[in-house]
């Protein structure tokens, strides 16, 4: 993400790329985004949000923009809260400073696990005692993320080792280190959330097993899976209503988007369950 070419500086942390578009359209659709967080955003526009938001601005007439920023704490307020920007993608209930659209898909935490290693799919399985385990950690304070939180209740710390969610910012990529970790063999089993875990095991060798994490919900305050929805100002009210209609509209072509990335599906009904609650923040 930091691994920032060939932009237009606006200011020391801000950075631009304006898209083409047709004179023709009257509004233009600012987008606060990652630059270098595949499979969900990069400044090349290689990420499935990126290719949500093309859907979503053609859907509106409007001229897509780009406010590329890193997306570590802070990042709500200093870019779409601070008018650099109208549009948020890849958010989710509960963030106090902006307003949600609907979802537009439901993943969770997955266990990543080499195709020849071992069948992990429950927090419950007896055999995460004594595998080498890789978890996501979150924030510059490397705050626990739920699955962190499940496996210290069930007495599993010490063979337990951290990745950073947002990795080596300096890389390409930073994202897959834990992925790398498993298809190494440095760790036995990793649990990333989904869309890391689908989109880069598609692309690893050797081949990686993807599953879900049971149970879905962890207690009463402890979800391993959580909705995506967009984010926009509180007070920006038609832009809300637009990308809602937006998003229902464009549902099958949205779907089949995060199929090409495969990103693991709690939302198709096989996999449905109970709602996380509405005040709990996913990550990453």
């Amino acid at each position: 993400m930091r691994a920032i070419r060939a932009l237009i500086v606006l200011s020391t942390a801000t950075i631009v790329l304006i898209l083409d578009a047709p004179a023709s359209q009257a509004r233009d659709l600012r987008v606060c985004a990652d630059p270098n967080n595949l499979p969900f955003s990069n400044e090349r526009g290689e990420g499935f949000e990126n290719k949500i938001a093309e859907l979503i601005a053609k859907r509106l007439d409007a001229r897509l923009t780009y406010v590329w920023w890193a997306q570590h704490r802070g990042f709500i307020r200093k870019t779409l809260n601070d008018g650099l920007c109208d549009l948020v993608t890849g958010t989710t209930n509960g963030i106090e400073l902006l307003r949600t659209t609907r979802p537009y898909y439901r993943s969770g935490f997955a266990f990543v696990t080499r195709t020849d290693g071992p069948v992990i799919s429950s927090l419950d399985d007896p055999q995460l005692h004594r595998l080498r385990i890789g978890i996501q950690l979150v924030g510059l304070d490397g705050s626990n993320p739920p699955p962190s939180e499940a496996l210290a209740k069930r007495g599993i710390v010490d063979n337990v080792r951290g990745y950073m969610v947002y990795g080596d910012y300096r890389d390409d990529n930073p994202a897959a280190g834990i992925m790398k970790a498993v298809a190494q063999g440095d760790i036995d089993v990793a649990i990333v959330w989904g869309p890391t875990a689908g989109y880069f095991a598609a692309r690893h060798g050797p081949p990686l097993r993807v599953t879900l994490v049971t149970p879905q919900i962890d207690g009463p305050r402890l979800p391993m899976v959580f909705d995506a929805n967009m984010g926009v100002r509180k007070d920006d009210q038609s832009l809300l209503d637009d990308v809602n209609a937006a998003l229902a509209r464009l549902k099958p072509q949205i779907d089949a988007i995060l199929a090409e990335y495969h990103v693991p599906r709690a939302d198709l009904k096989e996999l449905e369950s109970t709602r996380s609650p509405p005040n709990v923040a996913a990550v990453p």
